[in-house]
């Protein structure tokens, strides 16, 4: 089932994710709706509150890129429960991010290209693992969405100031995208 996906201004956006037990009902049901919601909205990872859960649950389909990187050719990934446990600050590099609950908003972000993570998989075997490259920047994106926090909030106040207009016209609900959202109710 495809799920609406939360878009900017949305109070699930800016709360804290939990972790979930063993136990949490439907669980393959859900990782196979985000899926789904992503496969439909031709993104690359989704986290949880971005279709209003806060809980610690991402899914990340980077086979799109394959094509450009066939490292990551069959990459289709669920990560429970997921933390990270250590940045490599040393080595860091720009790019531009986007985001499904930011529709039309794209701008360069710094992080470490390297990082270790805590996580589960659908399995729910526990791992712990360095993680380098593209596949870490997309994982501190979709794990910074469980934190409560979105990639606007790592660019520069200056830019932030210069996209304040975009942003208003996200929780007015006036914006376009092809894939199905939840805006604000005003």
């Amino acid at each position: 089932m495809i799920l609406p996906i939360y878009i900017y201004g949305q109070g699930v956006l800016r709360k804290e994710s939990q972790d979930i037990p063993k136990d949490y009902p439907e669980l393959s049901q859900l990782v196979d709706n985000m899926f789904e919601t992503l496969d439909a909205s031709e993104g690359i990872g989704l986290a949880a509150p971005q279709v209003g859960l806060n809980i610690r649950v991402v899914v990340i389909d980077l086979d799109v890129l394959s094509e450009d990187m066939p490292e990551y050719k069959g990459f289709r990934k669920a990560y429970i429960n997921p933390h990270i446990i250590e940045r490599d600050e040393e080595h860091t590099d720009t790019m531009e991010e986007g985001c499904l609950s930011l529709p039309g908003i794209h701008e360069k972000v710094t992080r470490p290209t390297r990082i270790r993570v805590k996580y589960e998989d659908i399995d729910r075997v526990e791992h712990d693992e360095w993680i380098e490259g593209y596949l870490a920047r997309v994982m501190q994106h979709e794990f910074d969405h469980l934190d409560a926090h979105l990639f606007i909030d790592r660019i520069s106040p200056l830019r932030r100031q210069l996209i304040k207009n975009k942003l208003k016209s996200l929780t007015l609900g006036k914006y376009r995208c092809s894939y199905r959202t939840k805006a604000v109710r005003r």
